[in-house]
């Protein structure tokens, strides 16, 4: 996803200083103007000019039939969701079309074994170019007619490729989090929905972010299962992206179905996480969108201000050393109680 707001140009030294105090009211005025309000994000670009501002969330969202908070929480393993963060940035760089791209996918399917996995598997028409590209889709039956889908992309940016750039927060931290999210479910009979981990590929540009150059894994991906039918039994799509920063901050994200952010928030509120989520509002470019095309509710778990200014996004600081277990633990649980909390939602909210 992109980074915050780029600062205005201007006259530096002592001409900016004597500029200031005559521009300070209109800079008040915007601020008043653009309060409450949310930007478009893309993963590669600078936001776009400011959206016009949406409804608060709770008008927008409709009434929810919330189960009561009974049962003990669920529990993730952050050590060994840490263990493969690490696992997955020692394979270094790995866009598409890459051998340690391959890499990647084989040590993602050698954790699936035994589990029904199936690749989504084709040759993506780019802007610099054909690449094949695979999303990997683990399947785990509920007794429940519908399906709840959990996704995070897994490779890196192809732009990127010769500096280093390892994405341990971008790609590395929800390959890592799916994969531990799959321990959980494994193996378990799920008194719920179906739950499907989507390990999605393409999601970042070859060259630079635009509609065109930019989540070719889940357009491809949307457009089979609205095709087969697959896309009318998903119940909610929820995308996780960048969770592992140290500093965790989730946005509420405007382009996400509001009753369902709504839900992750009470999922993180009835965990003591709630102060890790929602304190502001942008609207983001991810791999919800061609979901959200097609009429699924969707939400994108994602912290896009990573370090100060989104200093490390897309830069080959975004290291492990900027990364936290608890981070990914946060994620984890709350994305789990979140599909609990649905499972018990009787009705949910029309599409």
């Amino acid at each position: 996803m992109a980074g915050a707001p780029e600062a205005a140009g201007g006259a530096g030294g002592e001409a900016s200083a004597l500029m200031r105090p005559r521009m300070l009211p209109w800079i008040l005025l915007l601020a008043s103007m653009c309060a409450g309000s949310s930007c478009d994000h893309a993963k590669d670009a600078a936001p776009s000019a400011a959206a016009p501002a949406a409804a608060s969330p709770e008008a927008a969202a409709p009434a929810l039939n919330l189960p009561p908070d009974t049962g003990p929480p669920p529990a993730i393993d952050a050590n060994r969701a840490w263990q493969y963060v690490k696992e997955v940035v020692k394979f270094g760089e790995r866009p598409i079309g890459s051998a340690n791209h391959k890499k990647l996918e084989a040590y993602i399917l050698a954790h699936l074994k035994g589990d029904e996995v199936e690749s989504d598997s084709f040759t993506a028409d780019t802007v610099a170019g054909k690449f094949p590209v695979d999303n990997i889709i683990a399947k785990y039956p509920g007794t429940k007619d519908g399906i709840i889908v959990i996704a995070g992309h897994y490779e890196t940016n192809l732009p990127l490729l010769g500096t280093g750039y390892v994405g341990a927060n971008d790609g590395g931290s929800t390959t890592a989090i799916l994969l531990e999210l799959a321990n959980q479910l494994r193996g378990k009979k799920r008194d719920g929905y179906s739950v499907w981990l989507v390990w999605t590929d393409a999601e970042e540009a070859v060259r630079k972010w635009t509609d065109t150059d930019s989540l070719y894994g889940t357009k491809h991906l949307a457009a089979r299962w609205q095709q087969d039918g697959t896309a009318q039994k998903i119940k909610a799509f929820l995308l996780t992206d960048m969770i592992g920063d140290a500093n965790l901050n989730i946005d509420r994200d405007a382009n996400s179905t509001p009753w369902l952010e709504n839900v992750i928030y009470e999922a993180a509120t009835r965990l003591g996480y709630q102060s890790h989520f929602f304190a502001r509002e942008i609207g983001v470019e991810d791999d919800h969108k061609p979901f959200l095309k097609i009429g699924v509710p969707c939400a994108d778990i994602i912290d896009l201000n990573y370090g100060y200014d989104n200093v490390f996004h897309h830069t080959p600081q975004d290291t492990i050393d900027k990364l936290s277990p608890k981070s990914l633990e946060i994620a984890g649980v709350v994305v789990l109680e979140t599909v609990r909390i649905l499972d018990r939602m009787d009705p949910l909210p029309p599409k």
